[in-house]
């Protein structure tokens, strides 16, 4: 069955609405954290490949951070390894990290970096430990146990939180038209590697970057309100509000504290958008209805 021929005036009134975005942000850097079924259906790792593409041809600087749960868990099962998770957070001990390097740093970083560059793009693979990227140290966890006397420490093995970014690498390759994509491992300074939360590294490095956006991808619609329709917008004051009343609830609380420390720390708007919707990133970016949930100050 053969295309419809797309109606030229719908063309140039799309291309007409996106002209002053493009304007407003080019030469800027835009930090996307990539994840979710983005990553695993075939046409949306399509179209996210094409949007990075898009951006960089007209004059934006993405730089990509992308995550790899599910990858993670599927080699580990193959190996007969078992997956342990504590509140919903993977326990990493030394074989397991070997794998979550091999994994997020080899078999996921190369094949968006390969899509990218398949189809005319400009991609260059990194971790947190090139360049001295990304500093981290043992995350440090505790939980109130009413039967213990004290705070119960949670031992996660090797996952990290972010100390510091070094930056230079990541924009040298922006001078040179490439396209960061960055796998979500740092480096402590006793040598160890360790996983990080790919929502707290793209956070970091949009801080450090002096980003003008984040964006969060996800596989939901955004922020929903109690009736499951779509916050387009959420004031920074109205946060805790929400969280206090349940709006925002579970996995999405962690997302929009990272979007919340952004902002606060100086980029300038943080937005969790639908990775499930094709092309989501230029439809966010680049029309006047957006498809997610902007955080703003």
């Amino acid at each position: 069955m053969s295309q419809s021929t797309p109606n030229p005036q719908n063309v140039a009134q799309i291309l007409t609405e996106a002209l002053p975005y493009i304007r407003q942000f080019q030469g800027k850097t835009i930090v996307i954290k990539y994840g979710g079924n983005a990553m695993v259906d075939q046409a949306l790792k399509h179209s996210f490949a094409r949007d990075v593409i898009l951006m960089k041809l007209v004059g934006m600087n993405p730089v990509v951070v992308h995550g790899g749960g599910p990858q993670i868990s599927e080699v580990l099962k193959k190996i007969g390894k078992e997956s342990t998770f504590i509140d919903g957070m993977r326990v990493t001990d030394s074989e397991t990290m070997d794998v979550v390097e091999m994994v997020l740093g080899g078999l996921v970083n190369k094949e968006i970096v390969n899509l990218i560059n398949s189809l005319g793009g400009k991609a260059v693979g990194l971790t947190g430990k090139d360049g001295n990227l990304i500093r981290a140290k043992k995350l440090a966890v505790s939980r109130d146990d009413p039967v213990l006397e004290r705070p119960e420490i949670i031992d996660y093995g090797h996952v990290g939180e972010v100390e510091s970014v070094d930056p230079r690498i990541v924009q040298l390759l922006e001078t040179q038209a490439f396209i960061p994509v960055i796998a979500p491992i740092g480096v402590g300074e006793d040598g160890e590697t360790y996983n990080i939360n790919a929502d707290l590294v793209a956070g970091k490095l949009a801080v450090t970057l002096a980003a003008e956006k984040l964006m969060l991808l996800t596989n939901t619609p955004g922020v929903l309100d109690k009736n499951g329709d779509l916050l387009a917008a959420i004031n920074l004051k109205d946060i805790r509000g929400l969280i206090k009343d349940g709006t925002i609830a579970g996995g999405m609380i962690p997302k929009v504290e990272c979007a919340v420390d952004a902002i606060q720390s100086g980029v300038k708007s943080s937005l969790i958008v639908d990775g499930r919707v094709e092309h989501a990133i230029l439809l966010e970016l680049f029309t006047d209805s957006g498809i997610g949930t902007q955080i703003e100050s």
